[in-house]
């Protein structure tokens, strides 16, 4: 019996059976298909021959230190600008409690990202992570976007060699994924004028993994792009990966409207965000790891994805923090381990507690 009544799909199928890199249109053949069910199979061979029964996830907390920022991204609920009643800024001993209270709550990762916030010096980022780990050094600073990095480099004027050198110097231990949205032009310039191009996105990304450092990679989808711009998105990351070898997980981001400046947007549905899963899968061929971001597609969805090509849940999330807050598609944005545990016994596969860079902290029991 073949896989799929769709011929491409089964065409497709031999190709990645073979272990043969899939084209730009053969990817926009697989967003084309009507036979979901196929594709969820096809990512799912690939998802286990990889990792098994593995199914990772993580004790971790975000911190937003500001949400004071000059950009004005369509797709953003959680900037704010300085004269705005609920802008904030934390100092560096408010992070430091946070991170406390996470580490007492078993975090071994604090994920840092915020606003571009012009009244911030740059030693308040060397000095915040220096006192982090000063207090806590085996805790994973997970810190920084590379449009965040960009920021740095125009507004302090230094080379992007400085910045990076700087901030690892003083705490970071790598970078999140996010700050990529969508890399094809007209769309990412309509969604986010003031960030930096997505060549410049995935510049700053290889002089990362240069430096020693691994990141995350990103795809914001469901706004106004195109499948087009998902594919060569996807195609991108992939080609970075070749030069570099740095990223070592992919985090597809289901766009959440309410709160921004396309709230009148639908957002995807869950057959979207399913096949977003499984083609990320099949296209990032030298990606190890792909993440369903539980917060962003829902708890019940997110399940469902293991057995669409994910093999990553993220973590607890013991603190959403107001940037996860504004895209979550729940009200709840905190899952307890046992919570995560449940979810991904419930689904089938085996649960393992992993640090930030994928090391196995602890395996459940089945």
């Amino acid at each position: 019996m073949q896989l799929s009544f769709d011929k491409n799909i089964n065409e497709i199928a031999e190709k990645v059976e073979a272990e043969k890199r899939l084209t730009f249109d053969e990817g926009m053949a697989l967003f084309a298909s009507e036979d979901l069910n196929a594709l969820g199979r096809l990512a799912d061979k690939v998802r286990r021959q990889r990792h098994g029964k593995d199914t990772y996830y993580n004790v971790n907390r975000h911190f937003n230190h500001t949400n004071i920022c000059i950009a004005d991204c369509k797709f953003c609920g959680f900037y704010r600008r300085a004269r705005q009643d609920d802008a904030y800024t934390h100092s560096i001993e408010e992070g430091v409690e946070i991170a406390r209270t996470a580490v007492s709550e078993g975090a071994t990762e604090l994920h840092i990202v915020g606003g571009l916030n012009t009244k911030l010096p740059f030693e308040y980022y060397t000095d915040l992570f220096s006192s982090l780990k000063r207090e806590f050094p085996k805790l994973h600073l997970k810190a920084l976007t590379m449009v965040e990095l960009d920021f740095f480099a125009r507004f302090y004027k230094m080379s992007d060699e400085e910045v990076i050198e700087k901030l690892a110097e003083s705490g970071m231990d790598s970078c999140p994924g996010g700050g990529a949205e969508i890399f094809r032009e007209p769309t990412r310039s309509r969604i986010c004028d003031h960030k930096c191009d997505g060549d410049r996105w995935l510049e700053l990304a290889g002089k990362v993994h240069k430096h020693g450092l691994k990141t995350n990679a990103t795809m914001l989808y469901g706004h106004i792009e195109s499948i087009e711009d998902r594919i060569d998105h996807l195609v991108k990351l992939r080609e970075q990966q070749d030069d570099t070898g740095g990223f070592q997980c992919f985090i597809p981001l289901a766009f959440y409207p309410p709160g921004t400046a396309l709230d009148t947007l639908p957002g995807p549905d869950a057959i979207d965000n399913l096949k977003t899963i499984a083609i990320s899968r099949l296209m990032l061929d030298n990606f190890d790891h792909i993440k369903a971001y539980w917060v962003m597609l829902g708890k019940d969805v997110a399940q469902t994805a293991l057995h669409f090509g994910a093999n990553d849940l993220d973590g607890t999330i013991t603190d959403g923090g107001e940037l996860t807050h504004a895209y979550a598609d729940e009200g709840d944005v905190k899952m307890t381990k046992p919570e995560l545990i449940k979810m991904i016994e419930n689904a089938g596969f085996e649960a393992v507690e992993r640090d930030t860079v994928y090391n196995h902290v602890e395996k459940a029991a089945v």
